[in-house]
């Protein structure tokens, strides 16, 4: 009996063991004073609301870095008012031999400065006559001029106002190309337009 006894008490004893492992190797809820436990959600919601909430403010701009800024956008500026000078003096319009009369290429020419110049309101364009080197220099400042005329009454029909608009004319002063052949002499028959 006594035998049985002992393994009764033995029994006993893991079954108390096992009873204090299995109660201190359990879950439990931490709590600290305070602060309640949340599931790993509900600490991630709240993490998005705070990252929302918390802006980082970029750095006041200084009085210098101001300047700088005003000076990019000046030169930026200057640099795209140059390049459209260009664009709009860059195409000269073309006659024929001892003509005055806008030819279709001509007009499509006027019709993108007529364009610009819209765009462009407060630009004003002198418009220059020029001939090749044959005939007169009086016969050719006289030439020169029609073309020039020629031209503005084009833009004029467009819409622009006569007032934006002066010509004058070179004749055969101001060739374009100095050359004495037949290609030299239709590029220097011509009607070009700058900006003032």
């Amino acid at each position: 009996m006594k035998a049985k006894q002992t393994a009764l008490g033995i029994l006993i004893m893991i079954f108390l063991v096992s009873g204090l492992f299995l109660f201190s190797c359990g879950k439990k809820e931490v709590k600290s004073e305070g602060v309640v436990s949340q599931p790993p959600a509900a600490v991630e919601d709240e993490a998005e609301k705070a990252k929302k909430r918390v802006r980082i403010k970029e750095p006041e701009p200084t009085d210098q870095g101001l300047k700088e800024r005003a000076l990019k956008e000046e030169e930026a500026r200057r640099l795209k008012e140059a390049a459209e000078k260009a664009r709009f003096e860059s195409e000269d319009i073309y006659f024929e031999f001892d003509q005055y009369i806008l030819s279709d290429t001509a007009k499509q020419t006027l019709n993108k400065k007529g364009q610009w110049l819209k765009d462009f309101p407060s630009a004003k364009a002198l418009i220059e006559g020029h001939c090749d080197e044959r005939g007169s220099a009086e016969y050719n400042l006289a030439l020169g001029q029609k073309r020039a005329d020629a031209a503005m009454q084009y833009l004029i029909s467009l819409g622009i106002s006569a007032n934006r608009l002066s010509t004058i004319s070179y004749g055969k002063e101001r060739p374009l190309d100095p050359g004495h052949t037949d290609a030299a002499w239709a590029k220097n028959r011509r009607a070009h337009s700058v900006l003032k």
